[in-house]
């Protein structure tokens, strides 16, 4: 079995999952069948998830199993849990609320579950929200829902005070929903927690609409967002092919990391041009967008650009802003290329007719699909096996079909980007046709 600490090459990667301490108390679940920390799951981590690990040399991993274990930490019928949502709205996020509250109630019988209202804010006097009791008749129904049943809210919170939250809550589980910086903060309440002596799990369950978290290679409500995402793009097409020389534009979320953008593009092969963060791309001359374009129209009549909202940043204006968790505010790359395009085709006396979509906000606010919300139910249910068992800071993922427990210091170290040499861009390339002049090589940022 691989190790569960790896060093190669400058590369540092442990798997260990910090817990409480030793489980002694038989686990409450009547018929289960138990999961052991010694039988870990066997991953080769390769530069399809990681572009830093060299392709010819992928690293053994061995990862947790999730699931319940034969004996728990927490006398669970003495024990009070909460759940806080942070960052922005995800397709699914109610669904994992539900999974929680219901394995913690019905498996475990905890004396009660928390909602914190609006975030890490919550947490905080001086802000006034309210907890709520989560139980399982006021959840019942919340999954057909999208958003979140409790709110959120962006940017940090005074660790210190959070924690002073956590005690005087007599909380010992706290479960946070919420992206990279959601479980960096997570990162830093476990330091005060251990800082403390205080026997509180904090475990994460990552969301983020953009895919991004390292480590994790598809987020709950991921494909959610695809799906929705593809209706946009269909719409353009549409509107495209309804007069001549028909340009649809659909932006997409992807601030660092263009998964939506692929994902969408591959999944709906109407796509001509397609436009990630991760590679940078010439506006004009013969490598460039708009002379490709212009070929596009004159041969076909139509033509649908995605852009993922975080391309073309070299091509812009430094904001020198940034919002409430600390993100560099992006430039409108959706006017820029808008403004371009009209240009480019009035110059040249080529009629043209341009469409505008960007479907952002009603991607992020629907409820999740069938398939996430059974994503979204074995994390819940995983994260409160963990929690009883006593670990911490760590979160729950799947890892090729197998849930699995992925410590916190790993999914932190970075931001996930989409790999542009990796065969699944290359896919991504043939589909919409950018293959044929798109140098994988050329840097564009002169």
């Amino acid at each position: 079995m691989p190790e569960k600490r790896v060093e190669d090459d400058h590369i540092t990667i442990s798997t260990e999952i910090p817990t409480l301490g030793e489980a002694k108390i038989p686990s409450p679940l009547a018929v289960c069948r138990f999961e052991s920390d010694d039988q870990g799951v066997s991953f080769y981590l390769d530069n399809e998830l990681r572009e830093d690990i060299p392709a010819d040399k992928p690293i053994p991993l061995c990862f947790e199993k999730a699931g319940p274990r034969e004996s728990v930490y927490f006398d669970t019928p003495k024990t009070k849990c909460a759940i806080v949502t942070c960052g922005g709205l995800c397709p699914g996020i109610n669904e994992v609320i539900r999974s929680i509250v219901m394995a913690a109630h019905h498996n475990y019988h905890v004396s009660g579950v928390l909602g914190i209202r609006y975030g890490l804010e919550g947490f905080i006097p001086k802000y006034g929200h309210e907890v709520v009791e989560l139980t399982p008749e006021k959840i019942a129904h919340i999954h057909l829902l999208g958003g979140t049943i409790l709110g959120s809210s962006r940017g940090p919170q005074p660790t210190d005070e959070i924690v002073d939250a956590l005690e005087r809550l007599n909380i010992s589980c706290l479960f946070m929903i919420g992206g990279d910086g959601t479980m960096k903060a997570a990162s830093a309440i476990v330091e005060e927690v251990t800082k403390r002596g205080l026997k509180i799990s904090v475990i994460g369950i990552p969301k983020t609409i953009d895919n991004d978290i390292d480590f994790i290679p598809q987020t709950f409500g991921f494909e959610t967002a695809v799906d929705k995402a593809t209706e946009a793009i269909q719409c353009a097409h549409t509107e495209a092919e309804g007069t001549m020389n028909g340009i649809g534009l659909v932006k997409l979320m992807g601030r660092e990391s263009g998964f939506i953008a692929a994902h969408a593009s591959l999944s709906l092969k109407e796509v001509n041009f397609v436009l990630i963060p991760e590679k940078e791309f010439a506006l004009h001359g013969e490598d460039g967008l708009l002379e490709h374009l212009e070929k596009r129209l004159l041969s076909r009549r139509h033509a649908v650009i995605v852009v993922a909202e975080g391309a073309g940043q070299h091509l812009l204006s430094e904001t020198n802003l940034t919002d409430a968790s600390g993100n560099k505010v992006l430039g409108d790359i959706m006017s820029f290329l808008k403004d371009e395009i009209r240009t480019y085709m009035n110059e040249r006396d080529i009629p043209f007719s341009l469409k505008l979509i960007d479907p952002s906000y009603i991607i992020r606010s629907v409820p999740a699909n069938a398939n996430d919300r059974v994503y979204c139910g074995f994390l819940g249910q995983n994260a409160v096996h963990a929690a009883m068992a006593g670990k911490t800071a760590m979160v729950v993922s799947k890892l090729m079909d197998r849930y699995l427990h992925l410590p916190l210091r790993l999914v932190t170290r970075k931001r996930r980007r989409l790999n542009t040499r990796s065969d699944y861009w290359r896919a991504v390339m043939e589909s919409t046709g950018q293959l044929a002049y798109i140098d994988f090589t050329k840097n564009y940022c002169d």
